[in-house]
Formats: structure tokens, C-alpha cells, sequence
């Protein structure tokens, strides 16, 4: 019941992780690159004071959800929850290290004006949130593999007695 309980979990978690970031990458990216980069600027800082919140709570959720999970599991279960918290935790640092400075920029930015290489520096925010969107989608997808692999029960000593 405990391990049922923290593959949902982590399984719900990651995917709200996986789809934000996938929203982002196939839909808010492109409509920031089709706009104006003063109106770019304003809407990238403003989505940032609600995409922290949100964001914070899937990362928080699903790198222990799926930590713990492949604590409490063995075996193949065990390799793919520590492998898809491992990548969560990826999509937090690349987040944290990569992503979050820049954001840091953009919200100045947007009050005083861009620099010279903007340019260089927006797409450098892109190639990140590519790269977090990767690991958080390959978390998604080795836990929803996990969820949904055939298991094999294992025999009963009723089922053994049967079938000797």
C-alpha cells in the first residue's frame, strides 16, 4: 500500500513537473520569441512570481516522492525510482543554477531595459529550460514505465501446492 501510495505520488507530481516545463518549452518560449522584447520582459518577470510557487511545489514533491520510492522498492523498481529522482533533482539544480539567475536579470530588465547581449543571455535561458524540461519529461516517463510494467505475482505457497 505504502509503495502504490508514493508511486502515485511521485508519478502525479513529476507529471505536473514534466508538463509545466513542457508547456513552456512548446508554447510560452515561442510566443516570448514572437513578441516584442520589452513586452517579453514584462510578462517573463510577472509569469516568474507565480511559476516559482508552482514550480517549487512539483520539484519539492516528486524528487522525494520518487527518492523514497526507490528506498522502499528492490531490484529493476529500485534502478528506475532512484533514476527518475536523480533526474528531477537535475531539473531543480539546472532550475536553481541556470534558470533562476537569468530570471533574476529579466525582472531588472524589464524595469531598466536590456543589455547589449540579451541576446546571447536569453537564449543561454532557453538551452536551460530545454535541459530541465528533458529530465523532468525522462523522470515522467521512467515513473509512468514503473507504474504501468506487467509484474509477475509471486507464488503463493497455496498456488505452489497447486501447481506441483
Amino acid at each position: 500500500m505504502r509503495i502504490r501510495l508514493l508511486q502515485g505520488v511521485s508519478l502525479l507530481s513529476t507529471g505536473l513537473l514534466a508538463g509545466a516545463f513542457g508547456h513552456g518549452a512548446a508554447n510560452l518560449v515561442p510566443t516570448f520569441n514572437a513578441v516584442p522584447l520589452d513586452m517579453r520582459l514584462a510578462f517573463h518577470a510577472e509569469l516568474m512570481k507565480t511559476n516559482a510557487i508552482t514550480m517549487q511545489g512539483a520539484m519539492a514533491v516528486s524528487a522525494p516522492s520518487s527518492l523514497a520510492l526507490a528506498a522502499f522498492t528492490r531490484g529493476r523498481p529500485r534502478v528506475l525510482a532512484a533514476t527518475a529522482g536523480s533526474l528531477t533533482v537535475a531539473s531543480f539544480l539546472t532550475t536553481r543554477f541556470g534558470n533562476v539567475p537569468i530570471n533574476g536579470r529579466i525582472k531588472q530588465w524589464a524595469a531598466t531595459g536590456p543589455p547589449a547581449d540579451h541576446a546571447g543571455i536569453l537564449r543561454r535561458w532557453e538551452l536551460f529550460n530545454d535541459a530541465r524540461t528533458l529530465t523532468a519529461m525522462a523522470a515522467f516517463a521512467l515513473l509512468t514505465f514503473l507504474t504501468l510494467r506487467k509484474t509477475t505475482p509471486h507464488p503463493t505457497a497455496d498456488t505452489a501446492r497447486r501447481t506441483a
